[in-house]
């Protein structure tokens, strides 16, 4: 089922794996490499297959797929833009578990899992054991929860091996944090989770409150009887006793055909410690709730049978039948205010959807508010019945947008074809919305819904299929590029669906058959508001891998004529010639890993997130002057290369887009393969990261002085100012992070010398204010570019220095996740100043190399520096209204404290008023219209230069010993700005 992609030959694919020795293998590899592994004949396994994607018996580092062969160049090979990309390994618990699997010979059917998009946590439950955790982390860091279900609970209630086979499992997270929506979507962290587990067939729930914090505890257990009349549960500390285990083989009957569960969802109850509600949907029309807290699970019957409330009435005919609904539940909003008494989920049943209200306290109270037909006779409300040739509709999953405004369904409908009589089933995805006049309060009786967008048809004419590998089949919306959506089969295939370029197109998840089936997808999530993540999957033995946006556009191909399930389709002759097609559409070419992987992510990328149009005169011009540097580097001639250069357009383009910008943009943020360690961000404590990027800064110099001796300096300062100048803020930014690596080995060094410190040297590194900034920008980077994604936010951190803003975009968006107001007052200072010399030593640096090299600038007139642009100036002004706070309503701060806090603001209030200026001075020099600037000029300026004088003169009255210089100058300086104000004033109102 979905595979529009190419099919695989048996025999090359083994061919490659043979010669895998010999093949070089690029930076983030589609699939890992499989070196330092035994062969097939050398292992004594059974059944092992000896080709496709490392397989849990072979486990495998994610450093190994980072070592290149010896014969590799420097600039890397190129990489499948269609390929996914691998992310992360499952923790080494998993494989263990997984390779007992395998000596035990248990069947594969027995593993399930699933990814949770609020939380970020994935699962795998292997036999009586579930494995949790988050796919965001670092590989080496990754922190996997163990719980397992009691044997004995198994044995007796008859949940043993014919029960947990064949993904009998449904799972639901319960995020406590979740009563208040995240804002911070970088540092997206779980402090506290319970887990809802239960199985369809036996509808036994299991319950653990905290799973953070309980870690080894048994779980609350639930069992039903077979007229579901009793109920058993059990304390949170699973003892049994005889008369439970009496009960438990009487109670433990499994529920097949229709009384199955079909859905989970469940949510924490505000105000209470640790409960939470589930509702679970069953095949004979049951919809059920469990009231689930650390002492007990309270079950209840919510509705005999939900069909029977539709307002519009079941006459559809022999169209769709009942089998199987309600089919699926979802809440309407993934968020909700500790405030809310109230939560919106819908349901989807055999023709239409319904919503439904649960009243979360004082009493757990569920009720309808409104149900709208989806199949019937009008097509403008859905998808329209009795049409020629349709035999058989069955609305499959729903989704919901994160806005709660959009609502997915994904609809298979059985067809004959009048004319050659064969049978086939169409699949296509019907989207709706809310309608914007329609007012819900409690049982509406009118439209609510209505069509945002035709019909979109995914496969018009797929093979027949059973229904119960229709009902397998599941639905995920959210992922980039914007408005795609994944259906993953119940056999284990995954397939992207977007819309692009006025036609449907498809793009296969593929990997070998030994890399098991596809347990799951999510989103990763996006660090920026209002855009959508990449897609990741869950596989069941090749770990998570991710679905770059540029891999969907480039890799998708239209919708084929017959699915034929996972050994491709009829349109594989054509596909090959699509993907060429599409990749050199719009002068978009393949880029290479080694500087471009960066871009990926880029936020300036216009139209597709990771796609930059370039032409081949733009690769050309590049890679000729990569060829020159070379030479210098060996031999420092030159000789014609201006020449050569002009000739091949290497000075037509502007800005980022140079491909000077782009050669120096890939020296600074290269990314050094061999430090990617398994001991993750234990790398900040090693030397090399200084080494490194003092070699970085000595090639950046090397760079220059081949632009000099080249006359290409000269080129560019008379006719491309603008890319000379993002080439030698190259260098000021390395500078800037030299020295702040130099900060952080000193904060480091303090702390291991200070008195009475028991630290480590790692744990000093990886402690205090500037540590959480480097981890924030580093995450905000793996997430934007899911080739890194494997890698450790620290070391993403050093390399990307081209991004050196984004510090100050974290600063802004992120502070109240780096110094939190719980936080005793003396901690938050100390941090906020950490914060402060941070950005001082940053803004110094750069301001240092500039001054160093201020022979090499092109004319400044019109030129705005980078650390005067808006989201420094922000940055910075986040951290010093943070820092006036703290003054404004600390008064009973100790002398010291308050002198500390003083001397860092007035720092920072330097450093803020010259950006400022100089991003002025630039509008001025350009003729733009800046007084906007002028008035955040001055509000900023007079706020921070009050409260100094203010300070100042408290200093004074309280008879502290202040550094009177230091005072005067402050005196000096508010004087000196006010007469620049009128001056500002007066040429503004001139101009």
């Amino acid at each position: 089922m979905f595979s529009p992609g190419l099919k695989r030959s048996k025999l090359s694919s083994r061919k490659e794996r043979n010669l895998g020795q010999n093949l070089r293998a690029p930076d983030s590899p589609a699939t890992p490499l499989t070196e330092n592994r035994k062969s097939a004949a050398e292992t004594s396994i059974a059944d092992r297959p000896n080709t496709g994607t490392p397989a849990p018996w072979a486990p495998r580092l994610s450093v190994l797929a980072r070592i290149p062969p010896a014969n590799k160049n420097d600039k890397g090979n190129e990489i499948d833009p269609i390929k996914p990309v691998f992310v992360g390994e499952f923790p080494q618990v998993i494989h263990d578990e997984q390779t007992s699997f395998l000596w035990r010979r248990v069947p594969a059917d027995v593993i399930s899992g699933g990814m949770d998009k609020g939380t970020c946590l994935s699962w795998i439950m292997c036999g009586n054991k579930i494995f949790i955790w988050s796919y965001l982390s670092f590989a080496a860091l990754k922190k996997c929860i163990t719980l397992e279900l009691p044997s004995d609970v198994l044995e007796n209630a008859d949940l043993g091996r014919n029960s947990y086979r064949h993904n009998n499992w449904l799972l639901s997270v319960v995020n406590w944090d979740s009563t208040s929506k995240v804002t911070n979507r970088v540092a997206k962290h779980c402090y506290s989770v319970g887990i809802v587990l239960c199985n369809q067939k036996t509808r036994a729930v299991f319950y653990w409150s905290d799973i953070l914090a309980d870690v080894g505890t048994f779980p609350v257990t639930s069992f039903a009887s077979s007229d579901e009349s009793l109920v058993t549960s059990s304390p949170i500390d699973g003892n049994t006793t005889p008369n439970r285990q009496k009960q438990c083989n009487r109670h433990g009957t499994s529920f097949t055909g229709s009384s199955s569960f079909n859905s989970l969802i469940a949510s924490a109850i505000p105000g209470t410690q640790n409960a939470c509600v589930a509702l679970a949907c069953c095949s004979s029309g049951e919809l059920w709730q469990f009231y689930c807290s650390p002492s007990g699970i309270q079950r209840n019957k919510v509705y005999q049978n939900i069909q029977n409330l539709s307002s519009q009435g079941t006459g559809i005919g022999q169209l769709v039948g009942s089998k199987g609904y309600p089919r699926s539940m979802m809440w309407r909003l993934p968020y909700f205010s500790v405030s809310d008494s109230n939560r919106q989920f819908f349901l989807l049943i055999d023709h239409e959807i319904q919503c439904f209200n649960i009243k979360l306290f004082p009493d757990l109270e569920v009720s309808k508010l409104w149900s709208q037909e989806i199949v019937g006779n009008d097509g403008d409300l859905g998808i329209k019945k009795d049409l020629a040739g349709q035999k058989q509709v069955w609305p499959l999953d729903l989704q919901v947008d994160d806005h709660g405004k959009v609502i997915t369904v994904l609809v298979a409908t059985f067809c004959k074809d009048r004319v050659s009589s064969s049978s086939y089933t169409q699949y296509s995805l019907l989207t709706m919305q809310y309608m914007s006049e329609v007012s819900i309060s409690s049982d509406v009786h009118e439209r609510v819904l209505e069509k945002k967008a035709p019909i979109q048809v995914i496969i018009p004419k797929a093979r027949i299929e059973d229904e119960d590998f229709l009902f397998s089949m599941r639905l995920r919306v959210g992922g980039k590029p914007s408005g795609s959506a994944i259906i993953l089969s119940g056999e284990g295939t995954a397939t992207v669906s977007h819309y692009y370029r006025n036609s449907t197109r498809l793009y296969q998840f593929d990997l070998p058959y030994d890399a098991g089936k596809v347990l799951d997808a999510s989103v990763l999530p996006s660090t920026d508001d209002g855009e959508d993540g990449a897609w990741v999957v869950l596989t069941e033995k090749a770990g998570i891998w991710a679905i770059p946006e540029k891999a969907v556009v480039l890799g998708g191909v239209e919708p084929p004529e017959r699915s034929l399930s996972r050994k491709g389709s009829s349109k594989e002759g054509s596909a090959q010639e699509e993907k060429r097609n599409l990749m050199f559409a719009g002068n978009i070419a393949p880029r290479r890993a080694s500087s471009d992987a960066w871009d990926a992510g880029d936020r300036q990328s216009t139209g597709m997130t990771g796609i930059t149009c370039r032409t081949a005169q733009d690769e050309e011009s590049e890679a000729l002057i990569g060829q020159f540097f070379h030479e210098f580097l060996i031999s420092g001639k030159v000789d014609g290369s201006l020449e050569n250069l002009k000739s091949s357009g290497a000075f037509e383009r502007d800005g980022e887009t140079n491909v000077f910008v782009r050669t120096s943009k890939s020296i600074v943020d290269t990314l050094a393969k061999h430090w990617t360690t398994t001991r993750g961000a234990e790398i900040v404590a090693m030397g090399i990261v200084s080494a490194q990027l003092l070699d970085k800064q000595q090639k950046h110099k090397k760079f220059l002085q081949f632009l000099a001796l080249s006359k290409c300096h000269e080129e560019l300062c008379s006719g491309k100012r603008h890319p000379l100048q993002i080439i030698l803020e190259h260098g000021e930014k390395l500078s800037a992070i030299i020295q702040l690596r130099e900060l952080q080995n000193l904060i480091s060094q303090n702390r291991s010398t200070g008195v009475g410190s028991t630290h480590s040297s790692f744990q000093n590194q990886v402690s205090g204010a500037l540590w959480d900034l480097i981890q924030l920008v580093g995450e905000k980077a793996r997430r934007n570019t899911v080739l890194l994604m494997d890698r450790d936010n620290a070391e993403v951190f050093y390399s990307k220095v081209s991004d050196l803003e984004q510090v100050f975009y974290c600063l802004e968006r992120n502070l109240e996740y780096i110094i939190s107001m719980e936080q005793p007052v003396g901690f938050q200072i100390r941090r906020a100043c950490k914060l402060s010399n941070a950005c001082v030593t940053i803004f110094r640096s750069a301001m240092d190399y500039k001054n160093e090299y201020h022979l090499w600038y092109p004319p400044p007139e019109g030129l705005t520096p980078w650390y005067c642009q808006l989201v420094v100036r922000n940055g910075l002004w986040s951290i010093a209204s943070f820092m006036l706070q703290l003054l404004k309503e600390t008064s009973e701060l100790d002398m010291s404290a308050k002198s500390e806090l003083y001397s860092h603001l007035e720092a920072l209030t330097e450093v803020l008023l010259e950006a400022s200026s100089g991003a002025i001075t630039s509008k001025m020099e350009r003729g733009e219209e800046h007084k906007g600037l002028l008035n955040e000029y001055w509000s900023r300026r007079d706020a921070l230069l009050d409260s100094l004088y203010q300070q100042v003169k408290w200093f004074v009255e309280a008879g502290y010993q202040v550094n009177l210089s230091s005072a005067l100058y402050c005196l000096l300086l508010f004087l000196f700005v006010h007469l620049c104000t009128s001056l500002n004033c007066f040429f503004a109102g001139y101009n």
